[in-house]
């Protein structure tokens, strides 16, 4: 069997399934709970100055029946008193030394205040730190959270104030929130991380009651933005990780988060540079059970291909993540409909004709029965009709020669320009 286990920035894990710092690791009880049930490693939720939560907290988006395909809350850090925490995270960690116990902390923006929450949670045993400049809602009115995680100096700082206090492995978590991820990242690395988690949660408001006119959730006929995340979450979460992973100046670790429902989500984050993953809403919508399927299938997965540690998928895919400048313009590939898996929906069609290259016509056969083929010489392979189509294999989208060498967008430029110079270059 295939080596699960990971080291990322030190902190050592039997797997890299860790739930994420929320409502599942709100007490030793639920943590515990979820090492029995085979979960690697946790992010304690939130540590600081106890606050009250409001009542009537989350929100879920559902999707053409599916239940929980975005997840919105408005909850704040633990309301649990710290000494209490400390004293079950010590309990936690007795008895299970093997699983990763990250604290995560959220204090004011002040040196002392980071030195002593850092050196009280250390004395308790935890693996690590997670620091987060990541909540959107409720702290960030309180100048935390992302008030500072959208500040790069306030990022830079406060990880420099607590690694100087810190003796255990320090982890950034990242706002989305922020038009250039890469920049508050930079920051982390500047101020001393061992790592980096991300992404925290999106700002959003999950709907309107159209009966009542009340938003959702809404506290007493109020409403708040919230915190956004689940699966609709993870094209953005994983595009984050890609770029950070890519970027040369950010030569740490990253934890990903956001989205990751199953093992297959897990190879993907890994994949795309990050070294094991967090996961929150998946565990709230099915139970801490679910890691059972997650360790059984990226075991299995493993398997299959003859790879003998997880950490062997790290950053496999990163040199294949790039700009759109560097995207070959010659490459072709063009839709082909395979008539006998093809139920004759015409949706493919209809997608076609209505909104992308009208390509695809509507034919009839020798016994008069209608039948839809493509026009390869004018489809330019932009995918639509086999996203629309609902059945498995019925278009494949099929790659063809172009009988043209490699050509970007910089490179096509970077000859006009030379062209400018010399007239000649265009034509060879």
């Amino acid at each position: 069997m295939a080596d699960l286990k990971i080291n990322l920035a030190g902190i050592q894990s039997p797997n890299p399934f860790w739930l994420a710092s929320a409502p599942p690791t709100n007490s030793g009880y639920q943590v515990q709970r979820a090492f029995e049930a085979g979960w690697g490693g946790a992010v304690w939720k939130t540590l600081g100055d106890p606050i009250l939560n409001v009542s009537s907290r989350f929100a879920a988006v559902s999707f053409n029946g599916q239940r929980v395909a975005g997840f919105n809350n408005i909850e704040l850090i633990t309301d649990r008193p710290l000494d209490v925490n400390l004293k079950e995270i010590y309990e936690t960690k007795k008895r299970f030394p093997d699983h990763a116990i990250i604290a995560s902390l959220m204090v004011e923006p002040k040196q002392e205040k980071w030195h002593e929450i850092v050196k009280r949670v250390e004395a308790v045993g935890v693996d690590g730190l997670e620091l987060n400049f990541g909540c959107p809602h409720g702290m960030a009115e309180r100048g935390m959270g992302a008030a500072s995680g959208q500040v790069p100096e306030l990022v830079e700082r406060q990880t420099y104030w607590v690694k100087e206090a810190a003796t255990t492995p320090v982890i950034v978590k990242l706002t989305p929130n922020i038009t250039d991820i890469t920049a508050t990242a930079e920051a982390a690395v500047h101020g001393g991380a061992d790592a980096i988690s991300l992404i925290n949660t999106i700002n959003s408001l999950a709907g309107v009651d159209i009966d009542t006119w009340n938003t959702v959730p809404h506290v007493g006929g109020k409403g708040a933005h919230g915190g956004y995340c689940g699966p609709a979450v993870k094209p953005i979460a994983l595009h984050m990780v890609g770029e950070c992973a890519r970027n040369p100046h950010i030569n740490v670790p990253i934890s990903g988060i956001g989205g990751i429902s199953n093992w297959q989500n897990t190879v993907e984050f890994m994949l795309m540079g990050a070294t094991g993953v967090q996961i929150c809403t998946a565990a709230m919508h099915h139970g801490f059970s679910i890691v059972e399927d997650m360790i059984e299938g990226l075991s299995n997965y493993l398997d299959d291909r003859g790879i003998s540690s997880v950490m062997e998928l790290v950053g496999k895919s990163v040199e294949k993540y790039s700009d759109w400048g560097e995207l070959d313009l010659n490459y072709k590939v063009v839709a082909r409909i395979n008539q006998d898996t093809c139920i004759h929906c015409n949706k493919c069609h209809i997608a076609c004709e209505d909104t992308s290259h009208q390509c695809i016509d509507l034919l009839k056969d020798e016994k008069g029965a209608s039948y839809v083929k493509v026009r390869e010489e004018d489809c330019v392979g932009c995918n639509l009709c086999s996203i629309v189509c609902p059945v498995d294999d019925a278009i494949d989208m099929i790659e063809l020669p172009s009988g043209l060498p490699p050509m970007t967008w910089n490179e096509r430029q970077a000859a006009v320009n030379l062209s400018a110079i010399q007239p000649d270059v265009i034509g060879k």
